[in-house]
């Protein structure tokens, strides 16, 4: 299994644990890198910028199902052949919450559904990532070139 450097979000320390290794509660979240013809999708939220769909597992769902939703709702986008990639461990201190990520294949882009967090979206190429991804550290860079080649299998 390959090793992922370690990361921060916000003030909590962040690290990645690759599949099969699932959270041991309910994660939090959800996000899923989505890709149409080589280009991952990302949407402009306010308050966060250029990031890949994510958003919180509802009570009425599980992370499956939020990946479909906060793609479509953030991306306007459908997909399928949705693939798990692992998940993100996020603690402090005093707590610990995780994230499940997923790659998945856009088989249909629609309209961004009214009253969206989402201002828009866009299709990137790996390659330019950098210059407009929101947080990119090491451990941003290694989960899409993770995503990115489970995508391509």
């Amino acid at each position: 299994m390959k090793k992922f450097p370690a990361g921060r979000w916000g003030r909590m320390a962040m690290c990645f644990h690759q599949a099969p290794l699932r959270a041991p509660f309910r994660p939090f979240a959800a996000m899923v890198f989505a890709w149409l013809d080589g280009k991952v999708l990302l949407c402009n939220i306010p308050d966060r910028g250029w990031c890949i769909p994510s958003g919180r597992v509802e009570a009425c769902e599980d992370s499956v199902e939020a990946a479909h939703r906060e793609t479509l709702e953030e991306g306007g986008a459908l997909i399928e052949n949705l693939r798990y990639l692992g998940c993100y461990e996020i603690f402090s201190k005093r707590k610990t919450m995780w994230a499940e990520a997923y790659s998945a294949n856009i088989k249909e882009l629609v309209d961004i559904p009214e009253g969206s967090e989402s201002q828009e979206r866009k299709l990137v190429e790996a390659k330019k990532l950098p210059c407009c991804y929101h947080m990119w550290d090491p451990l941003t860079e290694a989960v899409f070139e993770h995503a990115r080649s489970v995508s391509e299998r």
